[in-house]
């Protein structure tokens, strides 16, 4: 079970508008991300079900969130049907992320009152998504549409909460491009998480890139 309210998350999100999106099949390695992420002030994470047993890694993440990052809201990503997402939230999944929106998935998260982030890409998307209780949606793939799009969707639906994944970089030029069109957070993988860096487990890169990361986006 979800172990942050809704309203937690999106104050967590609000404060900390930087969600680390990540996936490792080492559950070892996994903890270690979550905690340097943890350390240079991140408050969300997202773990992608992107590969064989993802469930049981997530698992026990949880659980080490649980008892070493008791400020930390644990979502998970790359969702698309509501089986799915059933099982995470069982799993404790403080919120539920797609690449795409399932009205479906919708449904079970608010029944649970956990926080669905579906994947949009126009603003009849993000409408529709509004419309079956999503909060936040997240404008995919970011690089794509560009923060343009964040500043033309954002002028008829000002009350849009607008989290950008893909694409995102951890540089002041790149965030700040996204803020300034106008987003509630950006998500963030590959770009703050370089194979080189994970391979030789330099931990204390990840923490300062996390910092320096969150001190753009409060800018």
């Amino acid at each position: 079970m979800a172990r942050n309210s809704k309203l937690s998350v999106l104050n967590k999100m609000a404060a900390a508008p930087m969600v680390p999106v990540f996936y490792h099949k080492d559950v070892e390695v996994a903890k270690a991300v979550l905690k340097a992420c943890y350390d240079g002030g991140v408050r969300l994470f997202e773990f992608t079900n992107r590969g064989d047993f993802a469930h049981e890694v997530f698992r026990e993440l949880s659980k080490y969130v649980a008892a070493e990052c008791p400020e930390m809201a644990l979502g998970v990503g790359s969702i698309v049907e509501p089986a799915t997402a059933a099982l995470y939230m069982q799993l404790g999944a403080d919120f539920v992320v797609g690449p795409l929106f399932n009205p479906e998935v919708a449904k079970i998260c608010n029944r649970r009152n956990v926080p669905y982030v579906p994947g949009c890409g126009s603003v009849s998307e993000v409408g529709f998504a509004q419309e079956a209780g999503c909060d936040v949606c997240k404008l995919f793939p970011g690089d794509v549409l560009g923060p343009k799009m964040v500043k033309g969707l954002l002028a008829p639906l000002p009350w849009s909460k607008l989290m950008v994944t893909g694409g995102v970089e951890p540089t002041e030029e790149n965030l700040s491009s996204w803020f300034k069109a106008g987003v509630f957070a950006v998500g963030m993988g590959s770009k703050l998480f370089p194979k080189e860096v994970v391979a030789a487990k330099d931990w204390a890169w990840v923490t300062a890139k996390c910092k320096e990361a969150l001190s753009y986006a409060h800018k």
